[in-house]
């Protein structure tokens, strides 16, 4: 899988569940799109993530390579070598990955990502954050064989210094 797009549903924390629509493109690139109400737009350009609200017109940037979401972005994983994997688990349903990191001064991040165990396709993610928090995205209309506009991996750094 090197191109998909689709629909997604996030439950946060607290239950609250968001959707919309995204775009990946290994390695490294990703966009969230959120429906209304929310104002948020999540963009990975293979280097960094800009998190942008434009309600409040704000953008934070992070290191990709700190976020859970470098997993899941991967040219490729090793599950046998990869000393993040934890468990690999096949059921008649999923093939589960679980994966963690621990930060120092932050804590432990965990990754449950989950497979179509007949074809394959990447179905779901919860990030379990330090705290025991879960923040659960589950995909549908699932679309492999669309290449996004490279144009929606762009992350306008300028923007920060308005």
């Amino acid at each position: 899988m090197q191109t998909l797009t689709g629909t997604f549903v996030q439950v946060d924390p607290d239950g609250t569940r968001k959707t919309g629509d995204f775009y990946m493109q290994k390695p490294g690139r990703v966009r969230f799109e959120y429906d209304a109400p929310v104002p948020i737009e999540l963009i990975a350009n293979g280097q960094s993530v800009a998190v942008r609200d434009r309600k409040l017109n704000t953008q934070d940037i992070t290191p990709l390579s700190q976020t859970p979401l470098r997993f899941l972005l991967s040219e490729r994983t090793d599950l046998a070598r990869d000393p993040h994997v934890k468990g690999v688990y096949q059921d008649d349903l999923y093939i589960s990955v679980v994966m963690e990191e621990t930060i120092p001064m932050i804590g432990t991040y965990r990754l449950l990502i989950l497979f179509d165990a007949k074809n394959y396709s990447l179905k779901q993610w919860i990030v379990t954050d330090p705290q025991g928090y879960d923040t659960s995205v589950a995909l549908y209309k699932l679309d492999y064989t669309r290449r996004p506009d490279p144009k929606l991996f762009v992350i306008n750094f300028e923007r920060m210094l308005q």
